[in-house]
């Protein structure tokens, strides 16, 4: 990427500059900035036109990377003002230039005014200009202005500006480097599943989104998934603090790069970027052909009711319980299972294959955290048609002398599919903390202090009914 650098009475031809880009998942990135200088004994004053409309301007750092030369920023300064015709307006205002008519007849006429007042309100609302035409003032302008120039004071894009002091004339190549907002970045991933069967193919993208107001040519691109703390805006900080803090980040940085960044996951982009302002682009950064997963049925119609620390005495009588019986992938992110990396949050979608013409079709979605290596995933993708769940209250009683309640449930699974299914009924025991089970119909298994499983299995068209009470006491 080429980048201009003027000097005093100096106009340094075009030089290359590697960019480099850490994008971190809370609209943030770090920009860094290979640019040539070439200064002079004294004071410098240097200018570079190709800094983000967002960037945070008290986390600028110009350095010499391989530490051989000594210089001194004595003064810098970040201007986001690029020149538009309401800001060329304001240069001019007190002063007279021609305006363009153009007629559709194809007939030009150019017409001199004086521009009372441009409208261009710095940082709020535009006005409606004034411009005073054969001594009459106008509300709007009599035609496209033509300005005699740019003016002294004008820029084409975000510019940081220097006063640089060096002791000595010195070459080098600094790097500029500073925080942005303006960028994101998040996985999305595709689970890609036979008719039958499920072992499937997983493919992972990242998609990277530039609003920084800048775009950036042949970028090498890093990408920081975890969750990082970032301190809300404070007032600015000096320079000095500046310096201290960006120089603290790129020792981390290196860390990063020698693994030793292990609070977070690093994953940096094969190949150059080049991604203009207002685009996205993506890029797979993970594809494992056979992943070994599962389905998983679970009827958890008692969902909302959960243990809160005190005891509930209501019977809910007439309570009803919905029916639908919720369909689950599950796999684990390990080598066995064909994965084994650290899997950065992001949305995972569910595909089959259908068999009839190989097209694939969509059943589900939903999104995954931060996975490390090792860990479960179980997604729940939507309901099952064919499969349906019924849960009853049959009978409550208490006696709070004795202090005792108890409560007998019966639940019923029914599979109408063609094929045999297993649904596990998934229950709560929330009215209190100290409960035994009496009188099941099928063993269970304990999952946590207050919630128990049965695994049912069921044929085609088969339904079964569990039956169990829960005796709470205290």
């Amino acid at each position: 990427m080429k980048h201009s650098i003027l000097l005093t009475a100096l106009s340094l031809p075009l030089c290359q500059a590697d960019t480099a880009l850490t994008i971190y998942n809370r609209d943030l990135a770090v920009i860094r900035e290979t640019i040539g200088l070439d200064l002079k004994a004294g004071v410098n004053p240097v200018t570079f036109d190709r800094a983000t409309a967002r960037l945070q301007a008290d986390s600028v750092v110009l350095r010499d990377p391989a530490g051989n030369v000594t210089f001194n920023i004595l003064e810098q300064s970040y201007r986001n003002d690029p020149v538009s015709r309401s800001l060329l307006l304001s240069h001019f205002e007190g002063q007279s230039i021609d305006f363009r008519q153009t007629y559709p007849d194809g007939r030009v006429e150019l017409t001199s005014g004086k521009i009372i007042r441009s409208g261009h309100v710095p940082g709020g609302q535009p006005q409606s200009p004034i411009i005073e035409v054969d001594g009459k003032m106008r509300f709007q302008l009599p035609g496209e202005p033509l300005f005699p120039t740019l003016g002294d004071d004008s820029i084409l894009r975000p510019t940081l500006a220097w006063d640089i002091h060096s002791k000595e004339a010195a070459q080098l190549d600094a790097q500029l480097s500073y925080l942005s907002q303006g960028f994101r970045w998040e996985a999305d991933y595709n689970f890609v599943a036979p008719e039958k069967g499920e072992t499937a193919t997983l493919s992972g993208w990242v998609t990277v989104d530039n609003r920084s107001g800048t775009g950036f040519t042949d970028a090498k691109i890093k990408l920081v998934a975890g969750d990082v703390n970032i301190i809300q805006p404070q007032p600015a900080m000096s320079m000095a603090r500046a310096g201290r803090a960006m120089m603290e980040m790129d020792a981390l940085e290196a860390k990063v790069e020698e693994k030793a960044f292990d609070d977070f996951h690093l994953y940096t982009l094969p190949r150059p970027l080049t991604i203009r302002d207002k685009e996205t682009k993506q890029v797979e950064f993970l594809r494992a052909p056979k992943v070994k997963a599962q389905k998983s049925y679970v009827y958890d119609a008692a969902k909302m009711y959960r243990f809160h620390g005190g005891r509930n005495t209501n019977p809910i009588q007439g309570q009803t319980f919905p029916k639908d019986v919720a369909i689950f992938w599950e796999f684990t992110n390990d080598e066995e299972s064909g994965l084994g990396m650290p899997l950065p949050a992001g949305r995972m979608r569910f595909y089959r294959a259908d068999d009839d013409d190989g097209n694939l079709e969509f059943v589900g979605e939903n999104n995954i955290d931060h996975t490390p290596r090792n860990e479960e995933l179980s997604l729940y993708t939507g309901n099952a048609f064919d499969l349906v769940g019924e849960r009853k209250i049959t009978d409550f009683s208490r006696k709070d002398r004795e202090n005792w309640m108890k409560e007998t449930v019966e639940v019923t699974v029914k599979n109408r599919s063609k094929e045999a299914k297993t649904i596990i009924v998934r229950e709560h025991l929330w009215r209190w903390s100290n409960w035994k089970l009496e009188n099941a119909s099928m063993e269970s298994e304990k999952k946590d202090a207050n919630t128990i499983e049965f695994t049912v299995p069921l044929e085609p068209d088969e339904e079964k009914t569990i039956t169990y009470t829960a005796h709470y006491s205290w």
